[in-house]
This record gives structure tokens, C-alpha cells and sequence, in this order.
């Protein structure tokens, strides 16, 4: 993809997430399974943290309870401004922000002892190439741990579609089998997985989200007419008179030799 494709589709991530920088923390979705990234990380009070594509902190300001220091970076400067209110919230004072793109990452090699990122790969347009600035910035000995969707295959094309008719910024979501393959090729070594699965309620998912014109009700069709089918993969159902549905996450750690 030549340079101008590049830059509008940085482009189409700083609008999508500037109008979502407040609403997605609002989701509450997106505070779940923080801890199992913690404890797959093996974070400690010696670590230099880097987080890519930290959006507004959530992560970044929870590794920082268990790190010496945390650096969040991202891409969309009203991200950051809303991690840094966040970490005021919290008074914490070892994590420190700044605005970048994830490719190439803007620090030396061998910065952090550990690189994390998480629900950032479905907006990547070469993760290969993401996963090796990580792991160049991280440390010898150190980790290097990435989150994301992760679809069986035979449901990727549907979610493909569906998300981006919901954020034109989405790229493409791993299927479980490249998600598997991006890390077995890395280099990395004593890699482990584990998964979750992050519950959405339909209406707040789309209260943070800022579709096409007309493609909120398309959004909205393939979902519920999706309930009972699971075509999609997301296992969409009626609860107590709301739409729910759940996204399947793969967590990924490997140890830089």
C-alpha cells in the first residue's frame, strides 16, 4: 500500500477515535479481562512498559499499579487526552503519554522490558510489521503480549463486514490460525495463549460508535438477525429485552531471545 492509502487510513483511525474517545470508555466491555493480560504478562516492579495504541489509558493505568513505569502511546491525540484525565483520577505518577503511530514505533530498540497492545491489530494494516516494531523495541528477555479478536475462519467475512459498516477504520480481524501463526513466525519464544470473550450490549456498543450515514440499521439488521444463527460468530442473543453479543479474544505473550 503505497504512502497516500497509508495516511488516509491514519486519517479514518484519528476521526473514528477522536468521536470515541469519550464514549469508549463508557462501554463496559472494555474494562473486562484486564487482569488476565496482567497475570499473562508477568508484569513486575522492575518492568518498563510500553503500551501501543493505549486509546484513553484503561490498560496503560492498570499496568501501572503493577510496573515501575508505563509508557501509553497512541495514534489519536483526544485518546490521549483522555488517558491522561484518567490518570489524574487515579493519581498515578509512574505513566507517561505521548502521540504515535504504531509503525514505525518512535523509540529506540531495546527500550522496554515489556510491549503490550491490546483490541489494536483489527485496525492495522500489516500486524506482521506492528508485532516486529514491538518486538524490536522490547528488551532481550523480554515480553511482548498483543490482544485482539481473534475469528474462526469460517465467520471472519461476515464480522469483517459487520465491523467495518460499524468503524470504517476496521481492517481485518485475525482468524484464530493467523493470529496463531503471526507469533510462531515472530521469533519470539515460550509463547502462550489464552482467550475470552468480551459481552456487548448492542445499543451502548452503537452510543460509541459513529458508523456511515446509513449503515447504523445495517449494523443493527445483521446483528439481531443474526440471533440464533451465530453466522457471525458473536453469538448474538436477546437478554432480559437487550441485544447482546460476545467477541472472542485471543491473548498472545512470547519472550524476546
Amino acid at each position: 500500500m503505497n504512502e497516500q492509502s497509508q495516511e488516509r487510513h491514519r486519517a479514518r483511525i484519528v476521526d473514528q477515535f477522536s468521536r470515541q474517545a469519550v464514549p469508549f470508555t463508557q462501554v463496559p466491555g472494555h474494562l473486562d479481562a484486564i487482569q488476565i493480560l496482567v497475570e499473562l504478562s508477568g508484569v513486575s516492579p522492575d518492568d518498563r512498559v510500553l503500551d501501543v495504541a493505549c486509546g484513553p489509558g484503561l490498560v496503560a493505568c492498570e499496568f501501572a499499579r503493577h510496573a515501575a513505569e508505563v509508557v501509553g502511546m497512541d495514534l489519536t491525540p483526544a485518546m490521549v487526552e483522555q488517558a491522561e484525565k484518567r490518570q489524574r483520577e487515579l493519581k498515578l505518577e509512574n505513566v507517561s503519554w505521548a502521540v504515535g503511530d504504531a509503525v514505525p514505533l518512535p523509540y529506540p530498540d531495546d527500550s522496554f522490558s515489556l510491549v503490550i497492545t491490546r483490541y489494536s491489530y483489527h485496525h492495522l494494516l500489516d500486524p506482521a510489521q506492528a508485532l516486529a516494531e514491538m518486538i524490536r523495541v522490547c528488551r532481550p528477555g523480554g515480553r511482548v503480549l498483543v490482544a485482539d479478536v481473534a475469528m474462526p475462519p469460517e465467520h471472519v467475512e461476515l464480522y469483517d463486514r459487520l465491523e467495518i459498516l460499524r468503524d470504517p477504520s476496521h481492517t481485518h480481524a485475525l482468524t484464530t490460525e493467523e493470529f496463531t501463526a503471526l507469533f510462531l513466525d515472530s521469533g519470539l519464544t515460550d509463547c502462550r495463549q489464552t482467550g475470552y470473550g468480551v459481552d456487548i450490549e448492542l445499543e451502548a456498543q452503537m452510543r460509541a460508535s459513529f458508523p456511515k450515514e446509513g449503515d447504523e440499521a445495517k449494523v443493527r439488521e445483521m446483528i439481531v438477525g443474526d440471533i440464533d444463527k451465530n453466522q457471525i460468530g458473536i453469538r448474538a442473543r436477546r437478554e432480559d429485552g437487550k441485544v447482546l453479543y460476545t467477541v472472542p479474544i485471543s491473548v498472545y505473550v512470547g519472550r524476546k531471545g
